[in-house]
């Protein structure tokens, strides 16, 4: 199997430094000694989301526009790992938040990078079964407009099936959680 190395960092600049973005230039220098000029990385916090499962057996997930793509989009609840917070607090804080959901049985599934290639965070992926809605209201940032669901295992599958789901951060752990989840 072939050898292979990692680029040097040479130079290293800010190009824009804002809450949501971070964007930097890097100049490398690959193993071989060519130069690569501009390499560019986003700069992100660790991001987590959740497959949460309700008491009946539903899905608790979100509803929300996404404006990259200008769609309103059905997804797992997901967020921002503060600092100082671990990735499983930030996770159940997000769910509390976003949809009044708290408890149950937490495991983390994976850890999955959105593009190795250009991004620098990571996200963690938890399964939390058995949560209950012990909050009526949610407690969302000023800027978000989030409505919260529940699905049955039937619709959450169709919604993959028919490609209508297209963050892929959240589709794949979804599909890693129905082929090894022996229980359903």
């Amino acid at each position: 199997m072939k050898e292979i190395g990692k680029p040097e960092i040479i130079e290293s600049e800010y190009l824009i430094r804002r809450p949501w973005l971070t964007a930097r230039r890097d100049k490398l220098r690959l193993p071989d000694g060519r130069i690569n000029p501009e390499y560019y990385v986003l700069e992100y916090p660790s991001w987590v989301n959740v497959i949460a499962i309700n008491r009946e057996g539903r899905y608790v997930m979100v509803r929300q526009y996404r404006h990259g793509l200008g769609i309103i989009s059905t997804e797992l609840c997901a967020g921002v790992v503060e600092a100082g917070e671990d990735p499983e607090s930030a996770a159940r804080r997000e769910l509390r938040e976003e949809t009044g959901y708290t408890g149950g049985k937490w495991e983390l599934q994976c850890v999955l990078s959105g593009n190795p290639s250009t991004t620098n965070n990571l996200t963690y992926c938890f399964l939390a079964r058995d949560v209950e809605r012990t909050e009526k209201e949610q407690h969302l940032d000023p800027t978000e407009d989030v409505e919260a669901l529940t699905l049955s295992r039937e619709e959450l599958l169709e919604l993959l099936m028919s490609d209508k789901m297209k963050q892929a951060l959240m589709a794949a752990p979804l599909w890693r959680h129905f082929y090894l989840d022996k229980e359903l």
